[in-house]
């Protein structure tokens, strides 16, 4: 069996686009595999199911070659997972990866109509159950940064705008500077009934709270 190069190009260029599709929701989250590497991942994947369905007409087992790339693609989604104390991150964007390494498999094996349904569940998945997460499940650790004023009662105004969303506070860090300015690290729980950013607008807006940010 043998396939031109027109079907070579689209293969990979529908590969390039499904996972970009992916990579670019991971990407505005800011995490560590986003637009590029999800593309990468496509790309090769479907790249290799080419070479292994096409390359040796005579082998009586194409997939083989295939097959590697999904315990492969372990060692890559590995490094996008990091523990913060008891808090586990990455893991979402480790199953992303995985879930493109298979997107990539299918397209070069020609099954476009799975290969982009696939992808729209994914992106689906991605984009409306983080909402839901944040607005119905429990609460969410954040370790939230601010740089404010190192002047008396500031603590306390920072922390009454907490109280007032609800905010838990787990663990506090204060670092002075000879600048009059302090750094404040907290280790929070927000709960599912507001919004990160109205915290953030609300922390700013306040006297004294120069910079605020999640990490």
């Amino acid at each position: 069996m043998e396939i031109t190069n027109v079907e070579i190009a689209v293969r990979l260029v529908l590969a390039l686009l499904l996972g970009g599709l992916v990579g670019i929701e991971r990407e505005s989250h800011g995490r560590p595999a986003g637009f590029r590497t999800h593309i990468l991942v496509s790309m090769g994947s479907a790249l290799v199911m080419i070479v292994s369905a096409y390359a040796f007409p005579g082998s009586s087992d194409p997939g083989r070659i295939a097959a590697q790339v999904v315990s492969g693609i372990g060692f890559l989604g590995a490094g996008t997972i990091m523990r913060e104390g008891a808090t586990i991150r990455g893991l979402t964007t480790a199953a992303s990866l995985w879930t493109v390494a298979g997107i990539g498999l299918t397209v070069g094996a020609g099954f476009y109509f799975s290969a982009i349904l696939g992808t729209i569940l994914v992106v689906l998945t991605l984009l409306v159950l983080n909402q839901l997460e944040w607005r119905f499940m429990a609460t969410k650790h954040e370790n939230l940064t601010m740089v404010i004023q190192d002047t008396p009662g500031q603590l306390a105004r920072v922390f009454a705008v907490l109280a007032r969303f609800e905010v838990d506070v787990l663990n506090v860090e204060l670092s002075d500077s000879d600048t009059g300015e302090a750094k404040l690290d907290l280790h929070v729980d927000i709960s599912p009934k507001y919004s990160r950013v109205a915290i953030i607008e609300e922390l700013v807006s306040t006297p004294g709270v120069k910079r605020a940010s999640y990490k």
